[in-house]
């Protein structure tokens, strides 16, 4: 079994999320595409995880898998590009290297941060990067919040039920969450070894909610409890997808890629 790692960035604006679908355009469709131009022949290519319509990625990871090598495989970094060749202007891939024969970019993966892009201004050319927030924001209250979110905790109030995983626990463990500023940025960042659909985006919606002093800190500790507070429809706050990128994969050390 011959394995590569890609690692791509893309703009998910006019994407329907990153998995494969039927009538209707998706990142790992049109990577596959590129791909198996790049190597001539059918390729199993499988993601990290799956990002939302309208989500972007800095560096998500995806595994090409063949049973063995095809016959007179060039330069991977001509493969490389001529896998950008093929594909649209608004995703690119970054790397393509060798793995170990049975690595899995999503098995293998022990944590995935996302970063959220907040705008305090108005911006003329990044609009489908950020959530601008027109009213003022209590930073410090955000970031005594964020601080509430590592550790295990029930996010079912977080989350949208997934129809693909009927059964799926609501329990998260997340390693990291901070509120950080750069300019008129306000950034947010979460690392966890998995995410429920919608999470980020709900759990950026309820910080936003915290900045403008209309929920409590109490409150969201009450939500990770697992249950809905009365009063708190987290699910209409949910936040834009333009201001989420996939930023960063995680690996086992042991697994060499």
């Amino acid at each position: 079994m011959k394995t590569w790692k890609v690692t791509l960035e893309y703009d998910g604006t006019k994407y329907h999320g990153w998995q494969e679908q039927i009538n209707a355009r998706t990142v790992q469709g049109e990577l596959r595409k590129a791909i198996e131009a790049g190597f001539g022949c059918k390729v199993d290519l499988q993601g990290s995880g799956r990002t939302d319509s309208g989500v972007h990625a800095l560096a998500q990871v995806a595994h090409i898998k063949l049973p063995k090598a095809p016959a007179g495989l060039r330069n991977l970094r001509m493969i490389q590009r001529e896998i950008n060749d093929h594909l649209p202007s608004d995703i690119a891939v970054l790397s393509l290297e060798e793995a170990a024969p049975n690595f899995h970019a999503r098995h293998d993966a022990v944590s995935r941060t996302y970063l959220y892009q907040i705008s305090t201004r108005r911006t003329a050319f990044a609009k489908r990067y950020v959530w601008w927030i027109k009213e003022d924001l209590d930073l410090k209250a955000m970031a005594r919040a964020a601080s509430l979110l590592p550790g295990r905790h029930d996010y079912a109030a977080f989350a949208n039920p997934d129809p693909s995983k009927p059964s799926e626990s609501t329990i998260v463990v997340v390693n990291n969450a901070e509120i950080g500023t750069e300019d008129h940025l306000v950034l947010f960042r979460i690392e966890a070894s998995h995410y429920l659909w919608k999470m980020v985006r709900r759990v950026v919606g309820v910080l936003v909610k915290v900045g403008k002093g209309e929920v409590s800190e109490e409150q969201v500790a009450e939500l990770l409890n697992g249950a809905p507070v009365e009063g708190l429809d987290v699910a209409a706050w949910t936040a834009p997808a333009s201001g989420l990128f996939l930023e960063m994969i995680e690996y086992k050390p042991t697994i060499k890629v």
